[in-house]
């Protein structure tokens, strides 16, 4: 009898073993079907983000941007992703990630948009010099030299935004390619104007040493003077044209915005 009970209790414990694996083995099927296929197992998931904890999603948006294998893509979702950094003040974050976009002039573009969303920001200029320093060492890296160019453009800007304007004389200046520094210097009184500065405007102005590009220049900004209805800084600007007729449709411009503002349109022929 006691072989018996043995063999019962045998029997009960390798039936109770095998239920267990078998348990074991559908549980895994079900919560990993690639296994059942043969196909390895997939990385555990990472950890789970609330919707609105961005400091969270960022990092896991970094990481799965880098896993695009489309080049274009992949960089205009890192110049993205840069420009998110910064806009939440996370500077390091984001000029880190200018390195890792291949395309010239993606990345030309990623530093205009770390720049441009810093200068929201109205951070202290001691901050302000450290960023775009920084950003003027990622620039110099790029080989492609109209890249270059347009990347210096940017930061000159950027920093005309931010009310650097030592800072983006300094970087336009730098620029050995006539055309994109006359445009910097340029797009540097565009930007002091849009603000109302008239005496940082005109000094942006006058570093350009082309006269064509200079009076059409002027004109330009003349223009945002007038649409802003500062007309005394319309006319001073309108004054430096070295053109009687280019000199003649900005003060048309000037007259009838403030006679008939419905024909704006009239003067400044491209």
């Amino acid at each position: 009898m006691g072989s018996k009970m043995h063999e019962t209790y045998s029997f009960q414990y390798y039936t109770a073993v095998v239920a267990t694996f078998t348990a074991l083995i559908f549980s895994s099927v079900i919560a990993n079907p690639a296994r059942a296929a043969g196909e390895p197992a997939k990385p555990a998931l990472e950890k789970t983000c609330a919707p609105t904890d961005t400091a969270c999603l960022l990092p896991q948006l970094e990481t799965l941007t880098h896993k695009i294998e489309n080049v274009s893509w992949r960089d205009q979702t890192l110049r993205e992703l840069a420009k998110l950094y910064m806009a939440k003040g996370m500077s390091k974050e984001a000029i880190a990630i200018i390195p890792r976009v291949e395309t010239p002039d993606t990345r030309a573009m990623t530093i205009r948009g770390i720049g441009m969303e810093a200068a929201k920001l109205k951070l202290p200029q001691a901050q302000y010099n450290e960023l775009f320093a920084a950003l003027r060492v990622e620039a110099d890296k790029i080989e492609h030299a109209p890249s270059l160019g347009i990347a210096l453009t940017y930061i000159a800007m950027a920093q005309a935004f931010a009310g650097d304007d030592a800072g983006a004389m300094k970087t336009a200046h730098d620029m050995t390619n006539n055309a994109l520094r006359h445009k910097a210097f340029a797009e540097t009184a565009e930007i002091q104007a849009e603000r109302g500065d008239l005496n940082a405007s005109l000094v942006s102005l006058a570093a350009i040493d082309d006269l064509s590009f200079r009076n059409k220049a002027h004109g330009t900004v003349a223009k945002l003077f007038a649409d802003r209805h500062l007309y005394a800084a319309a006319l001073e600007t309108s004054n430096k044209i070295d053109n009687d007729y280019q000199r003649s449709q900005v003060l048309l411009y000037i007259l009838a915005k403030q006679i008939t503002p419905a024909e704006v349109t009239l003067g400044i022929k491209e």
